[in-house]
């Protein structure tokens, strides 16, 4: 066997590995956005985070941000996904954050978002909102697994695009 060859090699790979563009190895930056920033958007990040954090930033915020819902985070933490850490965040602070796409979750953030930049692609995703109320809505659990459930199809279907 040549050593020689193979230092040449690993030299040679090290060096086209630190030229590649650093514009290749930055993950896209997504913003799911609703109304509250509270179900919807909220379980979107963390879903997204889960399944593919190694291709994206992950971010959710509302046009009117209130507080994470209880529910939303136990519904996610049944699948292990951990959001108990998340804040509701105002659509204004990603404006100049360079966000790449931005995804609404509830017709209303569909008509009032703000326009991010030329280049970030917009989608819409028209979900049905889990949420009626702040109290312990344990009778409507199941509305927010199918919540949960309908983010996560939604999610697999924009993965497979991307």
């Amino acid at each position: 066997m040549n050593h020689h060859w193979q230092k040449i090699d690993l030299l040679t790979i090290s060096y086209f590995v630190t030229e590649i563009p650093l514009y290749m190895n930055q993950k896209k930056k997504v913003l799911f956005v609703c109304t509250g920033n509270s179900c919807r958007s909220q379980m979107a990040e963390g879903i997204l985070r889960d399944m593919a954090s190694d291709q994206f930033e992950v971010f959710s915020a509302g046009s009117h941000p209130s507080r994470v819902h209880p529910m939303s985070i136990a519904i996610l933490a049944e699948w292990g996904i951990d959001i108990s850490h998340h804040i509701s965040d105002s659509i204004d602070i990603y404006l100049n954050k360079g966000i790449d796409i931005v995804i609404t979750v509830c017709d209303n953030a569909n008509e009032i978002c703000p326009v991010f930049s030329e280049c970030a692609q917009r989608i819409h995703w028209s979900i049905d909102d889990p949420f009626h109320g702040w109290d312990n809505e344990e009778q409507f659990k199941d509305r927010y697994r199918e919540t949960r459930n309908d983010i996560k199809h939604r999610i697999q279907k924009f993965l497979q695009t991307e």
